[in-house]
This record gives structure tokens, sequence and C-alpha cells, in this order.
């Protein structure tokens, strides 16, 4: 659960940059310099200019099929994300073991707890960093959507989608807390069968209330990845889970009648 604080942290400090690096106000151009500028800022805001050409010069409709395009190429390491997540789950009992059989908090203990947990993930092919993969590729485009989205000239100029101004925060609120809700049923249908954990029940009121509370303030595009982006995993999840959601939901409805 340490490596969840860290990404955490990670994901507060990478926002924050959003909202400050000092090019943000410089359009974006085939000749702008800098390895981030020629390889994810322009390349992204290339193929979004594209996409709208080609969904009849909607930069929204176009926010929507490269957010559907980028998810369905990381779709392998969510695929394997939500595997391990099912791994780890299956485990919890021998992990549990091996924390009452290792229960003294000296540091020889402790190391030998550790020695045996990475044994137990070896025993049953489990990467402990595979829930990560998904999350540190998706920092870079979550930040060269931002940089796009306010350097791109045609998407300022031609902005507006249904009620919004994608180059400028949702004036109703509606799709930061889309963004939010969605994040929160997202995190609910891969947490079941790991309601017991209790950083984890912190980890599913944390993150979507923080989202929304960036995403008061930051570009509607970026509450529209989120919002398109959540939608697509809850949907990738429910398919790779489908068995495991309907048995949990037949329990919790059999708890209810008794």
């Amino acid at each position: 659960m340490r490596k969840k604080i860290f990404l955490l942290i990670g994901f507060i400090l990478l926002i924050t940059l959003l909202s400050g690096c000092a090019q943000v106000n410089e359009p974006i151009t085939p000749e702008s310099e800098g390895i981030w500028n020629k390889y994810i800022v322009y390349p992204l805001s290339w193929f979004i200019v594209k996409v709208a050409d080609f969904a009849g010069g909607s930069f929204g409709l176009s926010i929507i099929i490269v957010t559907i395009i980028i998810r369905l190429i990381i779709l392998p390491l969510m695929i394997k994300q939500i595997k391990s997540s099912k791994a780890m789950q299956a485990i919890q009992p021998e992990m549990k073991k091996l924390k009452e059989k290792y229960s003294s908090k000296d540091q020889k203990t402790q190391q030998q707890l550790q020695e045996e947990t990475m044994k137990l993930f070896q025993q049953y092919n489990i990467n402990p960093l595979a829930g990560c993969f998904p999350i540190l590729i998706q920092m870079p485009i979550l930040i060269g959507f931002y940089h796009a989205i306010m350097r791109e000239p045609k998407l300022q100029e031609h902005a507006q989608f249904l009620w919004f101004d994608l180059s400028a925060p949702d004036p109703i609120f509606l799709l930061p807390i889309l963004a939010g809700v969605t994040t929160f049923i997202q995190q609910k249908i891969s947490m079941v069968g790991m309601e017991d954990n209790q950083q984890m029940k912190m980890m599913l009121w944390m993150m979507p209330i923080m989202i929304v509370v960036f995403a008061f303030n930051l570009p509607t595009a970026l509450s529209l990845y989120w919002v398109v982006g959540n939608i697509f995993s809850i949907v990738q999840t429910y398919f790779i889970k489908g068995p495991e959601l309907k048995a949990a939901a037949a329990g919790k409805s059999g708890g209810a009648k008794k």
C-alpha cells in the first residue's frame, strides 16, 4: 500500500505541475523545441486536430475518439492490471497467514515477512508493480492533453462543444462531478473482493474527491477525457470481472433478504 501512497503523492505533484508550467501559454508548433514538445505535446496536438477534421471540426468529439484510441492502445496493460489485482485477491489468505506468522514489529522479522511475501509473489507469478504501469503511462498523456488544449491555436479558436468551452473550466461543474462519480464507480468495481482493505477504502473516496477539486479549475477537455476514460474502464472491468461482479451482487442481495 506504500506504493499507492507514493503514486497518490506523485499524482498530486503532477496535477500541480499542470497549472504552473512555464510553456503553457506558448503555442505548440512543429518547430517547438524540447523532447517534451516534440514527442508528447505536438504529436498529441496534431492527432487531436486531425481527428477533429475527420469529426466535422468538432474538438469535443475528437477528444472522445482520441481518448478511446489511447485506452485501446494501453488495454493490454489495463487487462494485466486487473488480472494482477485478481491474483492478489486470491492469495490474500496466504498473505494473512504470513502476517500472523511474522507479527513481530522488529526489523529482522519484518525483513523475513518481505522476503516470504516476495517468494509468494514469485510462486504465483504476480508482479506487485503491475498496477502502477497504466497510471504511470497515463500521467504524461494527461499532461500532454493539458498542453495540447492550452497551446493548440485551432482548438482555442473552435473550443465550443455542447454547452461548454473545452479550453475553460465547466461553468456548471457537471463534467467535473461526472469525472468524480465515474472514478468512484470504476474503483468500486475494481475493488470487488477486497472490501476489507481499509487503505483501499480510503483511496476509494480520496481519488474521486481529489479529481473533482482539480477538475473545477482545469479546462473542461480534461474532465471530458477523465469521464470517457473512466466509462471505458468501467465497461472493460465489467467484461473481465463480470462473473465475479455478479457473484458479489448476488451475495449482497442474499444477505439483504436474510
